[in-house]
């Protein structure tokens, strides 16, 4: 199989879809790895070391995706790589389809595979992908937070781990999943004064057991969380609904309950968000105010740390890179549960319930297209 992996061309996405060890093993296999000059170089990797491990340097995106069988990317195509796409194509990337209509159309329209990170998941729920780069952003959210806190960029003013004589910062995390327990790690080891609300009572009860004291934990309701924006100094949108757009826990009214400088850094904005106010940034320009009340919500904060993201992410991606490259996509989906789940697009068709809903779209079964007659 001839594999690509395209320059990430999203505002500041600096990440790339696999790494020389990876291409090593591809080609050990047999396969062909086409890499867009300098696609690793902002995460450490040069041409040298990925022309060391066998692959070829092509000077351009457009030649890559023209002739690739399958593209790997970090994120999504953007929307001068839309008609790059062709029939049949798999690409394999973070799509997060339900908060993007243009691009759901638009892969629809080229006939490609689309496997999506976000969505390979484990029998038992788990997002292995998507995992990685949970733990990145949430931590991130914590590091961007107290950054926007101080007074020159607008905000509050507030050291979230305090000093001796002062109390330390507060900081509210809206969701107990990944990204919310490593915010919570991050908060206490600032030594900030933690809440944590979920509608999981058993995801608080873990978080309950392996975090400090100073992490409090809550049942999450509007009438909780109205009360405790009013006096917390940092809140981080951390809601996932996997593979569909994130509810709104957080409306417009509700910022006139904070206090003006509080920060908001809304990470599931990959996935519509789950603040009203919530807009995509981008790394070149990351905030805004509304009402007073700042606004972090960069759609791909792992970008901004390559390196450690890169590395953390093909940990994840390279075993099914691996399984797609040798066996094809139908064979590789049929014989891993895992892969199965990650498909969204079959050729102009949403396989993957919670997007064909978001966007009110014909739903086709994945086993319409795979040599089974049992549906998933």
């Amino acid at each position: 199989m001839i594999i690509g992996v395209p320059r990430e061309i999203k505002n500041n996405e600096n990440r790339v879809g696999i790494t020389p060890a990876g291409v090593h093993e591809l080609v050990k296999r047999g396969h062909e790895v086409l890499i867009e000059t300098h696609s690793g170089a902002a995460s450490g990797f040069r041409n040298d070391d990925y022309e060391e491990a066998g692959a070829q340097i092509i000077l351009t995106g457009d030649e890559v995706w023209g002739r690739a069988d399958m593209i790997v990317k970090v994120k999504e195509p953007e929307e001068r790589e839309y008609k790059l796409a062709r029939k049949d194509q798999l690409i394999f990337c973070f799509f997060h389809f339900s908060s993007h209509r243009k691009l759901t159309y638009a892969m629809m329209d080229s006939g490609a595979v689309c496997l999506a990170y976000e969505t390979v998941e484990c029998t038992d729920k788990s997002l292995p992908i998507l995992v990685p780069m949970s733990e990145v952003a949430g931590r991130m959210a914590i590091q961007q937070g107290a950054r926007y806190l101080e007074k020159p960029v607008m905000g509050r003013g507030v050291l979230l781990g305090g000093v001796p004589g002062v109390t330390p910062g507060k900081v509210l995390i809206i969701g107990a999943g990944v990204v919310g327990v490593q915010a919570a790690k991050m908060a206490s080891g600032l030594g900030a004064h933690v809440t944590i609300v979920d509608t999981n009572i058993e995801r608080l009860r873990y978080v309950n057991d392996i975090l400090p004291p100073h992490v409090v934990t809550m049942f999450s309701s509007e009438y909780n969380i109205r009360k405790l924006i009013t006096n917390h100094d940092l809140i981080v949108g951390a809601v996932l609904v996997a593979g569909a757009k994130c509810p709104t826990v957080i409306t417009r009214d509700m910022l006139k309950l904070m206090r003006p400088g509080t920060v908001i850094v809304d990470v599931s904005v990959d996935q519509g968000g789950c603040i009203e106010t919530c807009k995509p940034t981008t790394h070149e320009n990351p905030t805004y105010i509304v009402d007073g009340i700042l606004h972090y919500c960069v759609t791909n904060m792992p970008g901004a740390v390559p390196y450690t993201s890169t590395i953390a992410l093909t940990n994840s991606t390279f075993p099914y890179i691996l399984q797609l490259a040798d066996k094809g996509w139908k064979k590789a989906c049929l014989d891993n549960y895992e892969l199965l789940k990650g498909l969204n697009i079959i050729s102009g068709e949403v396989v993957y319930r919670e997007v064909a809903a978001t966007f009110d779209l014909h739903y086709k079964p994945v086993h319409q297209f795979l040599d089974t007659k049992e549906e998933y």
